[in-house]
């Protein structure tokens, strides 16, 4: 059975998130960007963590080239919005993610990370009729590009150890638009100005020939 969620409706989500590093709400929706903007999602295990604030502080750091791109960046953890909160307040050099400004979404029901199939562990019901976790439930570093539309174009899974590289999302995201404006497909190493392919058997022939 194919479970993955390319080319496939993003599901959207009702939750409590972390604004602008400081403001709680609690009805944040994917749904609001629908229509209007490109959305990067991405999930980190935990707050007050090591690799995490590296991930999200790159992130931050190029978060002006993603709203060139009209992308917004929405993260996601299994902690609480409190955890976020506290975690926004200290500065970096004490091991927090203060200055950090996009949402931080709370999936502390872990429903989030199970629909995006990134949740880590499992539950079993032993021979006494009671629930139990395998593993750790918390979401592996998953990553999301979804389009305008709301549908998943692009998606990246790492295991915990593994942080990304968040210039490969900028560069799917000018794979994405570039092949939306023009038709053209781009092939392996694409980057933006340079050629890419129509997506014809002639084209694919002029490109591998030039």
């Amino acid at each position: 059975m194919n479970t993955t969620l390319i080319g496939k409706q993003a599901p959207n989500f009702t939750a409590s998130a972390v604004l602008n590093g400081k403001d709680i709400v609690q009805n944040f929706t994917l749904e609001q960007f629908k229509g209007r903007k490109y959305v990067l999602l991405f999930f980190y295990p935990k707050d007050f963590t090591f690799v995490c604030p590296t991930e999200i502080y790159a992130f931050q750091e190029k978060k002006k080239d993603f709203e060139y791109r009209n992308v917004k960046i929405i993260a996601i953890s299994t902690d609480s919005e409190q955890s976020h909160w506290a975690w926004l307040q200290i500065p970096k050099e004490k091991g927090g993610i203060y200055g950090v400004n996009y949402p931080i979404v709370s999936d502390i029901n872990k429903t989030i990370s199970h629909n995006y199939g990134v949740l880590s562990g499992d539950w079993i019901c032993n021979e006494e009729g009671l629930m139990k976790s395998t593993g750790e439930l918390i979401s592996y570093r998953g990553l999301f590009l979804i389009d305008k539309e709301g549908i998943v174009r692009h998606l990246l899974i790492n295991d915990f150890p593994l942080g990304r590289n968040i210039n490969e999302a900028i560069r799917m995201i000018d794979a994405l638009q570039y092949y939306e404006k023009s038709g053209e497909v781009c092939p392996a190493n694409w980057i933006k100005g340079k050629k890419a392919i129509q997506a014809s058997h002639s084209g694919i022939i002029d490109y591998f020939s030039s």
